[in-house]
């Protein structure tokens, strides 16, 4: 730099013209970003660190993060400290009031150490808030008679508040004053909400009940991050599996209208109200990525037809790149959509959706090592890091 600044001294002596110095170089005024944007359901709830027969303790997760040294999240962050997102989106990440014994507590015994000779990792930017799984509420959800207001009575399927929770990690600032959710949005209050319907044909819910559900079983999130002078919208959510209900099929009607919501949300649909009360989505020419586990597939599994097609046939998303891995492939090698899988349980679930406009996809992958190579130690199991895979993409950022 003291070089520089010299020659320039030099050339406007000798010339009488005035060289650029370093600081008044030309800078674009959008430079290009490449940026690397994931999601992975982490199964970091207490059910997973339960021994057969014992007690669910909702404090389990804090209490394993307060020291370092548990398997299972040492090789989540041995995973995020390999792939080395920009930003992720972390599914099933139980939500702890306390920073510093939650998210604080994962950045600084896990992630800002070194797993295996990796590289640390540090998130300067988070956002963690308060969500519908066990959350108590008045009704008799699960229609088993008795409203007891937790698992499947509580707001979102849970046993204690906030498991199944979900942190974004970002390397960019998040704009906290323009965070967006919907956690309390009253699912009737969607036009031509998803039926649902005893098999002969009377409602499932009485009135009482239904306007009085909520439709988001976690929540779901707007979350502005700026990378330098451009807005790129977080759209995170975790809808309900399609499964665990009777003839009715509740959760099949609950994950449908919870990808719904984002479909919506892109269209700026009026009747959409946050909990804040702003009405609305997003503006045209918004740039967005959809992040989540959204427990429903275009081609297997349970969700109801085109739950996840109101995302991946949008015209405002770019689905063009689809995430794949080889070990994937190889783990339902009868299967020709097995290379897109992202679950162990053989379905492709988990997305990174770019928005058409200010994207220009670069590349991307489903982080599944083979079995048999040394990396597949790191998804072996639920009980080694989870039963879903981490799911990024590269992403040119263009335009203003």
């Amino acid at each position: 730099m003291l070089l520089r600044l010299l020659c320039g001294l030099l050339i406007a002596a000798l010339t009488g013209c005035h060289a650029p110095m370093p600081s008044e170089s030309p800078t674009p005024s959008h430079e290009p970003v490449r940026l690397k944007v994931a999601t992975f359901n982490v199964s970091m709830e207490a059910g997973n660190y339960r021994a057969k027969g014992d007690p669910l303790d909702p404090n389990r997760l804090a209490q394993l993060l307060a020291d370092g040294e548990h398997p299972q999240i040492r090789n989540i962050a041995e995973i995020l400290q390999r792939v080395r997102p920009d930003i992720v989106l972390l599914n099933e990440f139980d939500y702890i009031a306390d920073p510093a014994e939650g998210v604080e507590a994962f950045l600084r015994h896990y992630l800002k150490v070194s797993q295996n000779g990796r590289q640390p990792l540090d998130y300067p930017y988070y956002y963690v808030a308060p969500v519908n799984t066990g959350v108590p509420s008045p009704y008799d959800i699960d229609g088993d008679g008795v409203a007891s207001g937790t698992g499947g009575d509580a707001w979102g399927f849970g046993h204690y508040p906030g498991q199944y929770g979900m942190v974004l990690l970002s390397r960019y600032p998040i704009d906290q004053d323009q965070v967006r959710t919907f956690r309390t949005f009253p699912w009737h209050r969607m036009p031509d909400a998803q039926p649902i319907l005893n098999p002969d044909g009377s409602p499932f819910y009485d009135t009482d009940t239904w306007q009085g559900l909520r439709l988001s079983s976690k929540s779901h999130w707007d979350l502005p991050v700026q990378v330098g002078d451009r807005t790129v919208h977080i759209l995170a959510a975790h809808p309900t599996p399609p499964v665990f209900d009777g003839p009715e099929n509740r959760n099949g009607a609950r994950n449908y209208d919870e990808i719904r919501l984002w479909a919506d949300y892109l269209n700026n649909a009026d009747y959409l109200v946050d909990d804040a009360g702003q009405r609305g989505g997003l503006a045209p020419d918004t740039r967005f990525v959809i992040l989540g586990d959204y427990n429903a597939s275009p081609t297997e599994g349970n969700s109801r037809p085109g739950a996840i097609d109101q995302l991946l046939n949008h015209p405002g998303v770019n689905a063009t790149l689809r995430p794949e891995s080889t070990g994937g492939a190889l783990h339902s090698p009868d299967n020709p959509e097995a290379r897109y899988h992202t679950a162990a349980w053989r379905a492709q679930v988990d997305y990174v959706l770019p928005s058409q406009y200010g994207f220009t996809p670069h590349r991307g992958a489903v982080f599944w090592p083979v079995e048999g190579l040394e990396l597949a130690r790191l998804v072996a199991g639920r009980g080694a890091s989870s039963d879903h895979r981490l799911v990024w993409l590269e992403l040119d950022l263009t335009g203003p």
